[in-house]
């Protein structure tokens, strides 16, 4: 079912420049979109694109307005990618198929576990005696919530996802392990996406918590007892190590790694395959790895790294020298 240009724009707001009665049978990139698609820019910097490109419409900034009501047909908002995700939104509320609420045949409800009748809980799912699950939230395949955990309102939870699983709690004893169990649950807030294959481990003693408004991209390992701020995103396969402390509104890219018992601040972003070591505690963007390199010059770079703390000390002791040779008569 396609979508008259002035449809949207009354929907979504934004200023429309062209034939409102333009019909919008798909959505696409800039690159591959025709004139049945609308597009958008989100920077300057493809304007060539923006020029080259066949698309019916393009959603643009104000300062791009001009550019592109010379190519054809476009919509002038504020924020392009904003703008653009709400269209998705619209978009799939019009074309695509809603979650039905209830429980799909195959999944598990255990006795005393609580599910929201508006919640949907999809194939082959689990959820264990004690847990909660919020209202309007979605349960995709074979997600897993684990004994006691919470889930909050308006969630998204992607398939193979476990909330709730033990968290790695082990003593040495002997040249041997002795399990600790964990003995805390899972608490995540109100309109979180947890991606697929994502595992959450309950806490120790207290609980996990996961904070409204977060969002987790596929394969992320959160660890026990770790705290996550409200509106904190994370890319696909970040690890945050037991007890870590992460503030609100903060970013962490894929394949970084936050040490245990580390404290983040809020509004702190962390670079992709970082690994934080030490606390952050003010806002801002930090990177923390060894550039890629062909393995013999990089095996040489890191045999220099390791006699740093011997240079250092040589260079102290060369100075100590030299200044009390400045200080002799």
């Amino acid at each position: 079912m396609a979508l008259r240009l002035d449809e949207i724009v009354a929907a979504l707001g934004g200023e429309l420049n062209g034939d409102g009665a333009r019909l919008v049978e798909r959505l696409a990139p800039l690159a591959a979109a025709g004139p049945d698609a609308l597009s958008f820019l989100s920077h300057p910097k493809y304007r060539k694109e923006l020029a080259a490109s066949r698309a019916g419409c393009v959603i643009v900034a104000p300062a791009m307005r001009d550019a592109a009501a010379q190519r054809g047909d476009c919509i002038v908002a504020d924020d392009p990618y904003l703008y653009f995700a709400r269209l998705t939104q619209l978009w799939k509320a019009r074309h695509g198929r809603p979650p039905r609420p209830g429980v799909h045949p195959s999944a598990v409800v255990e006795e005393g576990a609580q599910v929201d009748p508006s919640a949907s809980i999809g194939a082959l799912c689990v959820v264990e005696r004690g847990a909660r699950i919020g209202a309007g939230t979605v349960l995709k395949s074979r997600v897993t919530v684990g004994e006691d955990c919470v889930v909050g309102e308006r969630c998204l939870l992607h398939p193979g996802v476990v909330i709730g699983a033990d968290g790695f709690g082990l003593a040495p004893h002997q040249g041997a392990w002795v399990k600790m169990e964990q003995l805390g649950a899972v608490r995540i807030g109100d309109d979180v996406e947890i991606g697929a294959n994502t595992c959450i481990d309950r806490g120790a003693l207290e609980d996990t918590v996961i904070e409204d408004g977060v969002k987790l991209d596929n394969l992320i390992q959160i660890g026990h007892n770790v705290r996550v701020g409200r509106h904190t995103a994370m890319a696909g396969c970040v690890g945050v190590a037991g007890s870590a402390d992460i503030g609100a509104g903060c970013t962490i890219g894929g394949g970084a790694i936050v040490l245990g018992h580390l404290k983040l601040a809020d509004g702190v972003h962390i670079s992709a395959a970082s690994v934080v070591t030490r606390s952050i505690l003010k806002p801002g963007q930090y990177t923390g790895m060894f550039p890629i390199d062909d393995n013999a010059a990089w095996e040489r770079n890191a045999a220099t790294l390791r006699q740093l703390h011997t240079l250092r000390d040589r260079i102290k002791a060369l100075e100590k020298s030299a200044g009390a040779n400045d200080a002799a008569p």
